[in-house]
């Protein structure tokens, strides 16, 4: 198996735990996508209109800062991008990590947490923050199940 490396978006800590085990079993790195504001419980408060994450939601263009590291991309081939869905689609922030790094040629399988619904349209609004990169809608991983990691792996 080629490189891998395993990033992540966690507001909560719950996308967290599934990427670490993810990592783990795919004998992958890790990396943590982090806002450069974190965000606050009332941030993330969704029946909340005027909350952080709903007004980030609410403008498919908003790109939320973050923490923009010397992350090589360069020895890897494939990387999995993990988040919460937010809306029905990943958060705002996963664009932000896309449009700061160089995927070109990379295959990117996404992961995700729910509390209730799919992936939506995901791969279509993130596609045009990483125009040259391979983007596979990979699995939910609400409770990161040993199966449930195992079959994502053999997506890699």
């Amino acid at each position: 198996m080629a490189k891998t490396l395993v990033t992540y978006f966690s507001a909560s800590g719950v996308t967290k735990k599934s990427a670490e085990k993810l990592a783990a079993a795919a004998k992958a790195d890790i990396y943590e996508i982090k806002p450069a504001v974190p965000y606050t419980k009332a941030d993330l408060n969704w029946m909340d209109k005027k909350s952080r994450s709903s007004v980030e939601m609410g403008n498919k263009s908003f790109r939320p800062e973050i923490v923009k590291d010397d992350l090589d991309l360069s020895q890897y081939d494939t990387i999995l991008v993990g988040f919460p869905i937010w809306w029905y689609v990943a958060p705002t922030i996963i664009n932000t990590f896309l449009e700061s790094y160089d995927f070109a040629g990379k295959k990117i399988v996404l992961f995700a947490t729910s509390g209730g619904s799919g992936f939506g349209n995901t791969v279509k609004e993130l596609k045009p923050s990483a125009p040259e990169a391979e983007i596979v809608e990979g699995k939910l991983l609400n409770r990161a199940t040993d199966k449930d990691i195992d079959a994502l792996i053999k997506m890699l």
